[in-house]
C-alpha cells in the first residue's frame, strides 16, 4: 500500500506544479487598424504576396482598415517590412 500512496502523492504533485498562463482577454485590443502598402511586393517570395493579398492590398500606396485581432497582427508580422500601420485608425461604430 505504501507503494500505491507514494505514486498517487507524485501524481498530486505534478498536477499542482504545472501552473497555466493567464490568457489575453479577446476584448484586449479593440479597433480597427488603418494599414498602408508602403513597398511593392515584387522579389517577396509567394507566402508574402499571399499575406499582401490577405490583408486586402491590391497597389502600393492603398490604405485598407483592418479588426484588430492576434490573426490579423500575425499577418502584419510575415510582411511587417512592406506595410505601414497609419496613425488615425477609428474606432468601430458601437450600436
Amino acid at each position: 500500500m505504501s507503494e500505491k500512496s507514494e505514486k498517487a502523492e507524485k501524481s498530486e504533485k505534478k498536477a499542482t506544479t504545472r501552473a497555466k498562463k493567464p490568457r489575453a482577454a479577446k476584448t484586449e485590443r479593440p479597433g480597427i487598424l488603418r494599414l498602408r502598402l508602403a513597398r511593392s511586393q515584387i522579389s517577396t517570395p509567394v507566402n508574402q504576396k499571399a499575406t499582401v493579398r490577405a490583408l486586402g492590398f491590391r497597389r502600393v500606396g492603398q490604405v485598407v482598415e483592418m479588426e484588430d485581432g492576434p490573426a490579423t497582427r500575425g499577418r502584419i508580422r510575415i510582411v511587417r517590412h512592406l506595410v505601414e500601420i497609419v496613425e488615425g485608425g477609428r474606432a468601430p461604430a458601437e450600436s
